[in-house]
């Protein structure tokens, strides 16, 4: 009975998705019966994942990967951008009608060649994809998701996925010609690498670790609360924060002197590039 939500990949983001859904379960206190309309079913090759998942979020899980494709409402093809084509593959030899909604979690893989890979498959050809990146923050529900429907994906699946993903965070609906940059923009590891360093900057300066940390977070996190919240412009923020002449005004010289504008955007070209490298594997 096709009635689960199928994850083919038991790694980071299927272990972070199935945790955010569980909890907005939780919150939203959902009857058994509802519940049981939305089983969560994983498939992977490595035991060890599957038992961990099944600990954290209680997933059902499937060894067999034809078993797991005959339960699947909505497929989630959730491996490395490097063992998509692989696993496609695998799914096409194994026999089982594939769902005609798809979804890829795997960063720069075109939906041209999605289409093209499950087209083997029993039913491949009727099938339509969804790119998506979700952030590993919908752990806790406070994600952003992107996504890119091919083509063809009816408003009943469109809206069908655009729930799901609403559970754990913000969605946001982007062309696919905008999918790279995004996903290279809004990775919460830029707030991470950007807390480390602030940190360890102001540890140098002279504050202790704890000390050092609480005042970077404060800098980042709720700054950008504030902004969000005030509806006032960044410009206008800005202006603000760092009074000419001032401590702010003077350490933000410093850095864009140092090249901080230059080596953001470095960065972000670097991230571009590897996502598009993705779509020639």
């Amino acid at each position: 009975m096709r009635n689960a939500t199928v994850f083919l990949g038991g790694g980071r983001i299927t272990a972070a998705l199935a945790a955010g859904l569980r909890l907005a379960e939780r919150r939203l206190g959902k009857r058994r019966s509802d519940r049981a309309a939305r089983k969560i079913v994983v498939y992977d090759r490595h035991p060890e994942k599957l038992r961990a998942l099944r600990r954290e979020s209680r997933v059902e899980v499937e060894r067999d990967l034809k078993s797991a494709i005959e339960r699947a409402e909505m497929l989630i093809v959730a491996v490395r951008p490097a063992s998509v084509k692989e696993m496609l593959g695998e799914v096409a030899a194994c026999g089982a009608r594939v769902p005609k909604l798809c979804v890829s979690v795997a960063a720069g893989i075109p939906l041209r060649s999605l289409q093209r890979w499950v087209r083997g498959a029993v039913g491949g050809d009727a099938v339509r994809w969804v790119r998506t990146m979700p952030s590993p923050v919908c752990r806790i529900g406070r994600g952003l998701t992107p996504l890119s429907f091919a083509r063809g994906v009816s408003k009943s699946d469109r809206a069908r996925v655009r729930r799901m993903f609403a559970q754990v965070g913000a969605v946001l609906e982007l062309p696919e010609r905008q999918m790279d940059a995004f996903t290279a923009a809004y990775s919460s590891s830029h707030g991470y690498h950007a807390l480390a360093t602030l940190a360890k900057a102001a540890q140098d300066a002279g504050l202790d670790r704890k000390t050092a940390l609480i005042a970077a977070a404060h800098a980042l996190s709720d700054g950008i609360v504030y902004w969000r919240e005030s509806g006032q412009s960044l410009d206008g923020l800005l202006h603000e924060a760092a009074t000419p002449g001032g401590i702010a005004a003077a350490a933000m010289a410093a850095m864009n002197e140092a090249g901080y504008v230059q080596a953001v955007a470095g960065g972000i070209r670097a991230g571009v590039k590897r996502a598009r490298g993705n779509a020639r594997l």
